[in-house]
């Protein structure tokens, strides 16, 4: 069964800081701040759309802003209005998002009477000059004591990071990833960074200063973030950002693609192709790879098949439900009848 989120956001509520990068107005696609009765029509739409079966594997989340900085009578009026969908009969917990200075441990005992089940911090970076060129307002020994913490309390954590950040280079980006690895985290989401009109990237960017990956580039170093978390049995449950025309309106820079996460397991099942290959003198070839990932090996528009024609190879590809998850066998065939 496959877990799902009640999202309901909470846009700049209770963020100290307004980092170089953020317009969650854009982002969330929403103005309206929401209170308990918003969350009470949320949910009890969702009860009437989401199966019962699926009610256990079902998460209400209130993303967006910084979840536990929002004024207290605030944050427990959204936690409260909660409630009475929650438990045995009901969805499975409540996940929140927030910084990494936001969580002390007097607030996550209270988070625990409130049925909070996950809480994702927004790490972003782990190079602290990265984070003070963005204005992030943390450090990230912050991120490690935060994340630390969470786990101690028996929270599920998640960590968010983002990629093409003002400062960031590409070893900054795998260094990041490291760190964050090892803070143990059971879920991590990748945000390739988008410039927004009225925010400092978009004033950098006029300005010259700022230089966004490319496509390409963020592409082929989030293929290899994206391996990085899955070889530590880590899972990526968001890899670029949700396809919202708002935001593509808007946006003045930055990297975006509405199917940001099929170009970058297309880009990880072509770099295990080419690792394979290195070893092989024939150009004549199949492919093997599990019926579910045929679409990644292939690529977008053939992407992948033409590359390897490009390089001269002839390449057959064989679909065998033997071959688990988004492994692929290369075999060398031009000995065969």
């Amino acid at each position: 069964m496959k877990h799902a989120n009640i999202s309901i956001f909470v846009p700049h509520l209770g963020c100290p800081y307004q980092c170089s990068f953020c317009d969650q107005h854009v982002i969330s696609a929403t103005h309206v701040e929401p209170d308990g009765t918003t969350v009470q029509k949320v949910c009890e739409q969702a009860c009437r759309e989401i199966p019962k079966s699926q009610w256990a594997k079902t998460e209400i989340a209130f993303f967006g802003g910084s979840f536990t900085a929002i004024p207290q009578p605030k944050m427990l009026a959204l936690l409260q209005a909660a409630q009475p969908f929650l438990g045995k009969d009901g969805f499975s917990g409540i996940r929140i998002s927030t910084r990494p200075d936001c969580v002390p441990d007097d607030m996550l005992q209270l988070l625990q009477q409130y049925s909070v089940t996950a809480i994702e911090l927004g790490a972003q970076s782990m190079d602290d000059n990265v984070l003070a060129l963005n204005g992030r307002g943390h450090t990230a020994q912050q991120v490690r004591d935060a994340s630390s913490r969470i786990r101690f309390y028996g929270f599920s954590l998640g960590l968010q990071m983002m990629v093409g950040l003002y400062g960031e280079s590409e070893e900054s980006a795998y260094k990041t990833a490291e760190q964050l690895i090892a803070c143990r985290p059971d879920t991590v989401r990748i945000y390739p960074t988008v410039v927004l009109p009225n925010t400092r990237l978009a004033e950098l960017l006029q300005q010259g200063k700022y230089h966004p990956f490319s496509l390409e580039k963020a592409v082929d170093i989030c293929a290899d973030l994206l391996g990085m978390f899955e070889d530590n049995h880590i899972r990526v449950i968001r890899l670029g950002l949700h396809a919202q025309d708002e935001m593509q309106q808007k946006m003045v820079g930055g990297i975006y693609h509405p199917a940001f996460r099929e170009l970058c397991e297309s880009k990880r099942v072509l770099k295990k192709v080419l690792r394979q290959l290195e070893t092989m003198q024939s150009k004549q070839i199949t492919i093997e790879v599990n019926p579910r990932w045929v679409s990644q090996l292939i690529g977008q528009k053939k992407s992948n098949i033409h590359i390897l024609e490009q390089m001269g190879y002839q390449v057959t590809v064989v679909q065998n439900k033997q071959i688990a998850g988004n492994e692929i066998i290369v075999k060398d065939v031009s000995g065969c009848c």
